[in-house]
């Protein structure tokens, strides 16, 4: 009789669990992060007797957290590539419209621009020509800048969410780390809601900076991230912070906060999920866009301003520069310990690349890298004014003495489309004429006529009255008597701050008569060269038009932007599949609960009925011995 007692109380006690863990699930069917609960039940052992084996009961073996650690991993690493894409597609798309769409792009005010060149070619000597490419002109240098200021405005949001992800990443790493101390300390079989709560930060940690785990054997879990440094070690916590860049203290890199309040800079490749898309998007879509912006805001300032100086304004004066743009930015690290110093200029716009680069001295020579793989660039000269340094199309003037080991950043264009202006203020100074009017002597007997003709020195040409040029034969001439000089056709003629190109063959004797074009000529020689800037093949040592180059700069943008956008496409669905696997396993189906629900409160009343009939037999016993 004590025996059925015993069976019944233990069913009673082990159904009344079971219908516990069942309404927990249940009010938890919605709990983010939450694992169904299963209660295992275990037959007492019971003993032999002569009359046989006599059973003992039910009791709770365990309570079971239904869950699957590699669908957990496979989670955690969809989480950190769902948020490195979600931000670097984000990024990368407002980047793409910022640099296409018609209202903030450049090809409206790009086009306006050479619209308005190709009017003053077709009226050099109308006002309202002149004014309106000076407008046109303001109007581009003000998109090419806004265009700039828009990218630092990213430059500078990608800092603050880099700084605002890594607080909430160390939040979560604390709260992880206070987890695995009380798991470790409960036993992770007896705490089923705590490995939850602790899965649920690793998964929102690997979606802000990646994540790896490893299991200890008192059940907790170090984190480290997706390059192996470590986040979380049992209950202590290594925290993620933020230095500024050596070369640039506008410029957040990421760092790990070491035991002794120190830190060390990490590289992008050590995290993944929404700091590692922010990284990535910086450095493999902004920086590039932002440098390729301002190499072709460059190659167009100096290319406009270097035709505008060949040719003779309305006043007949050598033209002046119509943009300024500014120099080459060059950066010195914060560690050198030597006093050089650096003027930067560009000397060849053909071999503009764009990209930032390092510089170093060591044992005694320069040494140049690219910042962003590390390949070798070849560098000359000395560093002296008139043997500087030439790298990528840019020269230094090196002024101080550099130490071993010294480092400067050199960045040739990024940046430079925020200082594109407009220098010229009078529409008069634009130069559309040719410096000079060339006459053929009447007798000339050869082919040869007047072609281009430009200003090559406007200090010397400031005293330029006039000249003549005779043909001793097609490849000797003299100038005004000096000479003779060698000819070779198709190459142009060069005096005292001029140059004039013949087109067809001279003979001997050919005559050429050169004086200064008059203030307020008609020609548009020169005007037509400043409205075909656009067509010149300038980029890429002469081989890409800057039309061409800007459509290749919102190409890619817009490509970059698409190929990010495809890729998170593609990882939701990857993802979809695993929280589809998880929930499979892990998660509450509320049909399933009721049918144990009902299972469970039948047995419930089945045991409290043995219960009973257990006491009616004893009650019954009683009253048979108290008579």
């Amino acid at each position: 009789m004590s025996g059925l007692l015993s069976t019944g109380s233990s069913a009673l006690l082990a159904f009344q669990r079971a219908l516990n863990t069942v309404g927990h699930n249940v009010a938890n069917a919605s709990t983010p992060g939450y694992s169904r609960q299963r209660v295992d039940l275990a037959a007492r052992p019971g003993q032999s007797t002569t009359a046989g084996y006599i059973g003992a009961g039910v009791d709770v073996a365990g309570l079971q957290r239904l869950a699957d650690g590699l669908v957990f991993g496979r989670q955690t690493d969809s989480s950190a590539e769902i948020g490195r894409l979600g931000q670097l597609s984000s990024m990368a798309t407002r980047l793409d419209k910022l640099v296409s769409d018609p209202a903030s792009g450049l090809a409206a005010p790009w086009s306006a621009f050479f619209t308005a060149a190709e009017g003053l070619s077709a009226e050099p000597t109308s006002a309202s020509a002149r004014n309106a490419l000076l407008a046109a002109g303001n109007q581009l240098s003000t998109r090419w800048s806004s265009l700039d200021s828009q990218m630092a405005t990213q430059e500078t949001e990608v800092n603050q969410r880099i700084k605002a992800q890594v607080a909430t990443a160390n939040q979560l790493a604390s709260e992880i780390a206070l987890l695995n101390r009380d798991i470790s300390t409960a036993g992770s079989s007896n705490s089923p809601d705590l490995v939850d709560q602790r899965a649920l930060r690793i998964d929102q940690l690997a979606n802000l900076v990646g994540a790896h785990t490893v299991a200890q054997d008192d059940g907790s879990l170090n984190v480290f991230t997706t390059g192996g440094q470590p986040l979380v070690l049992g209950a202590r916590t290594m925290a993620l912070g933020t230095v500024a860049d050596p070369y640039n203290a506008d410029r957040l890199q990421l760092s790990l906060q070491t035991s002794n309040g120190g830190s060390v800079p990490l590289s992008a490749s050590t995290v993944s999920g929404e700091v590692g898309g922010l990284l990535e998007f910086r450095s493999r879509v902004l920086d590039p866009a932002r440098a390729e912006l301002g190499r072709l805001a460059t190659t167009f300032a100096e290319a406009f301003n270097a035709t505008q100086r060949a040719g003779v304004d309305y006043k007949g004066a050598p033209g002046a520069d119509f943009f300024s743009i500014p120099s080459p930015r060059i950066d010195r690290h914060s560690g050198n310990t030597g006093t050089a110093t650096f003027d930067a200029s560009v000397g060849d716009v053909g071999a503009l690349k764009g990209h930032d680069l390092t510089l170093r001295f060591e044992g005694g020579n320069w040494a140049a890298t690219r910042a962003d793989t590390g390949e070798a660039v070849a560098i000359t000269g000395s560093g002296t004014a008139a043997d500087p340094l030439k790298v990528g199309g840019v020269e230094l003037v090196m002024g101080g003495t550099p130490a071993n080991g010294d480092r400067f950043s050199l960045r040739p264009t990024s940046g430079a489309a925020g200082g594109l202006k407009v220098a010229l203020t009078d529409p008069s100074g634009i130069a559309a004429a040719a410096p000079l009017e060339v006459s053929a002597d009447s007798s000339n007997v050869g082919s040869a006529k007047a072609g281009t003709s430009k200003i090559i020195d406007a200090a010397a040409f400031a005293g330029f009255a006039g000249a003549s040029i005779e043909f001793i034969d097609a490849g000797q001439y003299t100038i005004d008597g000096a000479g003779p000089f060698a000819y070779t056709a198709g190459t142009p003629i060069a005096g005292n701050g001029w140059s004039l190109k013949l087109d067809g063959t001279p003979a001997a004797g050919d005559q050429f008569t050169l004086a200064r074009t008059p203030p307020r000529s008609s020609d548009n020689a020169n005007a037509l060269g400043l409205a075909a800037t656009d067509k010149q093949d300038l980029l890429n040592g002469g081989t890409l038009s800057l039309t061409n180059g800007l459509s290749q700069l919102t190409g890619k943008t817009g490509g970059e932007a698409r190929h990010a956008a495809l890729n998170l496409e593609a990882q939701a669905a990857i993802h979809g599949q695993v929280i589809a696997e998880r929930e499979s396993v892990s998660g509450v189906n509320l049909d399933e609960e009721a049918t144990d629900l009902l299972r469970y409160q039948q047995a419930y009343q089945a045991a409290a009925q043995v219960i009973a009939t257990a006491d009616s037999m004893f009650q019954s016993l009683l009253s048979a011995v108290r008579r």
